[in-house]
């Protein structure tokens, strides 16, 4: 039997777990953020990240520039809404078309587009709106989790709903980043360690 990324890899994250998550839980999930991607990422250079995939290859068809273009601007719809649902009555949530954004070229990787984003500014973006959104719920108690905006297809959801569903949505396109760069650089490779006694660093493997 052919082995499969599928089987080298972590499951992918499961939607209706995440949902299911009481809110104390979701926060603390939430909170990681960017190191949910293979750092390598950064260290691989403009063919590699504007390398677009075959289905076949099972890690997903965007190049890494798009993912991490539509991740970013994810991050910014999750924060606007739950700014707004906290703040005004039932408002009513605004659509945005992900592909429009993909073919309108402003993360680059399309034909005729002279655009090129540099994608350590979509992590950035990523980390501070991931950072500005917990920071508001950390302090929402629990009539406010549950305060409801009005999505155009959904109906209403909550606060806990959506920032469930966001939660998701990076880890879901965070395993697919970290497919692609496994099949391009191989595993991760294992931290180095100081020795079994350990040195005490937080960036170190070793025991400590």
């Amino acid at each position: 039997m052919t082995e499969t990324l599928e089987d080298r890899f972590p499951p992918k994250p499961s939607l209706r777990d995440i949902m299911a998550l009481p809110t104390d839980q979701l926060v603390g999930r939430m909170s990681v953020g960017i190191d949910h991607f293979d750092p390598r990422v950064c260290e691989l250079d403009n063919e590699s990240i504007d390398r677009a995939w075959l289905p076949e290859a099972g890690v997903g068809r965007w190049p890494i520039r798009v993912l991490l273009g539509h991740c970013a601007d994810a991050e910014l719809v999750w924060a606007h809404r739950i700014r707004r649902i906290v703040a005004e009555e039932r408002p009513t949530l605004a659509l945005w078309d992900e592909h429009a954004f993909i073919d309108g070229g402003i993360y680059g990787c399309t034909e005729g587009s002279n655009i090129r984003p540099p994608i350590g500014g979509d992590l950035a973006m990523i980390h501070t709106t991931r950072a500005w959104g917990l920071a508001l719920l950390n302090q929402l108690d629990e009539d406010q989790w549950n305060r409801e905006g009005l999505h155009p297809d959904r109906g209403p959801v909550s606060v806990h709903k959506i920032s469930a569903y966001f939660c998701w949505h990076l880890e879901h396109h965070a395993w697919h980043l970290n497919a692609k760069v496994h099949t391009m650089l191989g595993p991760m490779p294992e931290p180095e360690t100081c020795g079994d006694g350990g040195c005490g660093s937080a960036s170190c493997g070793c025991k400590h």
